[in-house]
C-alpha cells in the first residue's frame, strides 16, 4: 500500500471506529492500528477479505458482532442492492466518485449514523426523529449509565468530576488512638477526676472515650491488558482521583508485568499525572498473566505491609493466559493478608455474564465482594462497598464472618 492511498484509508478507518463505538462496539487506538495492519495484508477490493480483517481485529466479544455488522453495512456498504458476497472495488480501496467530494476523506460517516439511528427506531417500533444519537450524552444521568467502552475522549473528561466524588469513598478502621465521646464503655478517668475537683471530689459528671476512626489502607490493582483496554483508561482516571484523595492509597497496573504507578498518579494536575502513568506502564494492551503478577505483588509488597489489614481492589475481566492454579494459590495468599478483597469485573454488568473463564473461576472463591465495573453507576456501587467495609465490633475480616 503506497503512502498516497494509506492516508485516506486511515481517516476512513478512524471514522468507522467512531461509528462502531456509537453502534455499541469496543474500539480503541490499539485496535485501529491492528485493523490497519490487517488491511495491508488483504485485497482491499474484496468485500469478504476486508470484512474479516476488520472483524478479527475490532471485535473482542461475541455480543458485539451484531453491532459490527450493522456499522460495517452502514459505513462501507452504502449501496443496499449490492450482493453480500460480491467484490466492491470502492469498498476500502480508492475513493469512489461519491467520495471524491469529501475534503477529509471520511465519506459516509454521517450517513452511517443516520442509518444506524433509523434501524434502531425500526427495531423499537418507533420512527426516528432525526436527532443525532450522541446529542444527549453530556447529560449526567446518561453518562452514569453509559458503558466506559463507548466513551469518547470528551465524555471521559466530562465524567472526571463524577469519578472524583466517588473516589473519595474510603474504608475506615478503628485506631488505637482514643478520642472524646458523649457516651461509651471506656471511662476517661483523667477528665472525670479533673471535673470532680469542681464538686469537692465527687465525680458527678463522667467523661468517656472511644477509638478514633482512620482510613484503612487501600490497594488498587488494575488490569491494562488488551481485553481490558476499553475500560482501562476510565479505571486509571478513577485510580488517579483515588490516589490524589488519600495518602493511604496505593495504585498498581498489571498485564504481563506489575507496575507501581502511585507516584505518577499523585499531584493536582490530573492530565500530567495520567501522562506520567502512561509512560510508566510498558505492557499496556498486552497479554494477561494475573497469577504471575499477583505472585510478584505478594512476594515484593506483602512483606512491606502493603496488604496487611488493607482492602485490595482488583479491576480485571479475569482472562488468564497463564496458570489458573497459580492464580488461585496467590489469591488465597492475598486474602489471608488483606482485610478484604474486592474484584471489579466490567463484564459482570451483562445480565447474561457467567464467570466461566478459568482465571475468574479460580479467583472467585477468594473474593469477598464481586462487583460490576462497566460504567459510573457501577463505580458508585464500588464506593458504597468501600464505605460498608468499615470497622466491625467483632474485629473479624469479611471472609472470616461468612
Amino acid at each position: 500500500m503506497n503512502q498516497a492511498s494509506a492516508v485516506p484509508l486511515v481517516r476512513r478507518l478512524t471514522a468507522f471506529g467512531r461509528v462502531l463505538r456509537e453502534a455499541g462496539g469496543e474500539v480503541g487506538p490499539r485496535r485501529l492500528q491492528d485493523a490497519l495492519l490487517a488491511l495491508e495484508t488483504v485485497d482491499l477490493r474484496s468485500r469478504d477479505e476486508a470484512y474479516w480483517a476488520l472483524r478479527c481485529t475490532l471485535v473482542s466479544h461475541q455480543r458485539h458482532i451484531e453491532a459490527f455488522d450493522a456499522a460495517f453495512a452502514a459505513f462501507w456498504e452504502r449501496d443496499p442492492t449490492a450482493a453480500a458476497g460480491e467484490d466492491q472495488p470502492g469498498l476500502l480501496g480508492q475513493p469512489t466518485t461519491a467520495d471524491q467530494g469529501d475534503p477529509f476523506g471520511v465519506p459516509g460517516e454521517e450517513q452511517a449514523r443516520e442509518r444506524l439511528v433509523a434501524d434502531a427506531g425500526e427495531e423499537d417500533g418507533e420512527e426516528g426523529d432525526g436527532a443525532p444519537s450522541g446529542s444527549a450524552w453530556s447529560a449526567t444521568e446518561q453518562l452514569r449509565d453509559l458503558d466506559f467502552a463507548e466513551y469518547s475522549s470528551a465524555e471521559l473528561r466530562a465524567a472526571r468530576h463524577l469519578m472524583e466524588r466517588v473516589a473519595r469513598a474510603a474504608p475506615m478502621r478503628r485506631s488505637r488512638r482514643l478520642e472524646p465521646a458523649h457516651d461509651g464503655r471506656l471511662l476517661d478517668k483523667r477528665r472525670t477526676l479533673r471535673g470532680a475537683i469542681r464538686t469537692e471530689g465527687y465525680p458527678f459528671d463522667r467523661y468517656w472515650r472511644r477509638s478514633s476512626l482512620t482510613p484503612r489502607k487501600l490497594v488498587f490493582l488494575v488490569d491494562v491488558s488488551g481485553s481490558m483496554e476499553p475500560y482501562a483508561r476510565a479505571m486509571i482516571m478513577f485510580l488517579q482521583a483515588a490516589v490524589r484523595g488519600g495518602r493511604h492509597v496505593k495504585a498498581f497496573t498489571f498485564g504481563t508485568r506489575l507496575t507501581n504507578v502511585t507516584r505518577e498518579l499523585e499531584g493536582h494536575d490530573p492530565d500530567r499525572a495520567l501522562q506520567g502513568a502512561a509512560r510508566a506502564v510498558p505492557d499496556w494492551a498486552g497479554g494477561t498473566r494475573i497469577g504471575d503478577t499477583l505472585r510478584l505483588f505478594n512476594s515484593r509488597y506483602g512483606p512491606r505491609g502493603f496488604t496487611h489489614g488493607a482492602v485490595v481492589v482488583i479491576a480485571s475481566d479475569g482472562w488468564e493466559r497463564g496458570d489458573s492454579d497459580l492464580l488461585g494459590v496467590e489469591m488465597a495468599r492475598l486474602q489471608r493478608a488483606a482485610y478484604a478483597v474486592v474484584w471489579v469485573n466490567p463484564l459482570a454488568g451483562d445480565a447474561d455474564y457467567k464467570p466461566l473463564a478459568e482465571g475468574m473461576a479460580a479467583a472467585l472463591p477468594h473474593v469477598d465482594r464481586f462487583l460490576a465495573g462497566q460504567n459510573l453507576h457501577s463505580l458508585e456501587g464500588l464506593g458504597e462497598v468501600l464505605e460498608e467495609l468499615g470497622p466491625e465490633r467483632a474485629g473479624a475480616r469479611p471472609h472470616e464472618r461468612r
